[in-house]
């Protein structure tokens, strides 16, 4: 029973292992498709301000005078402030193996890409070195614990059960 319950747990942690590397990947490119279409909001509004004789920082501060331009000027600027920081996380992680990926995963911290990959993502096969390197690394855990625990198990039947020793006294070879 033992063996079956680490297997299991082998199993498991291969397939859910296995699925980082498909995972950031789609991850990484809805993170250029964002990027993308911030920086076509950006040209945009840069053009406008260039197009009246303004840089981008003063058309932002000549949005007042009302509510509205107020509450669009500081939607510009959130704007602007995520295309700057998912610019440089896309840049970072865009060339990278699911391993850099791993080691880079504060970067993964824009929530509304991730729930859209999430809600896309679909479970891989592993046919990729990345995906079977996970998947090996994920099943040899799982099965080094499931190991462990049955060369336990085995020891203590020994213990329990010896085998008949047929060299002792009055056992014809």
């Amino acid at each position: 029973m033992g063996h079956l319950i680490n297997l299991s747990g082998g199993v498991v942690c291969l397939c859910a292992a296995s699925q980082f590397p498909e995972y950031s990947q789609q991850y990484v490119q809805r993170l250029g498709g964002a990027v993308d279409e911030l920086r076509l909001v950006a040209s945009d509004f840069d053009k406008s301000a260039k197009t009246v004789g303004m840089t981008r920082e003063e058309a932002l501060a000549s949005m007042t005078g009302n509510a509205f331009q107020d509450l669009r000027r500081a939607d510009m600027t959130r704007t602007f402030d995520r295309l700057d920081r998912l610019s440089t996380h896309y840049e970072m992680l865009k060339g990278s193996t699911a391993m850099q990926r791993l080691t880079a995963i504060s970067r993964f911290d824009d929530r509304r890409i991730a729930a859209r990959a999430w809600d896309d993502f679909k479970p891989g096969i592993p046919l990729t070195f990345d995906g079977l390197t996970f998947a090996a690394v994920g099943f040899l855990t799982g099965f080094a614990g499931l190991f462990g625990l049955g060369w336990a198990a085995f020891a203590l039947r020994r213990r329990i059960w010896p085998e008949p020793d047929i060299f002792a006294e009055g056992v014809d070879p």
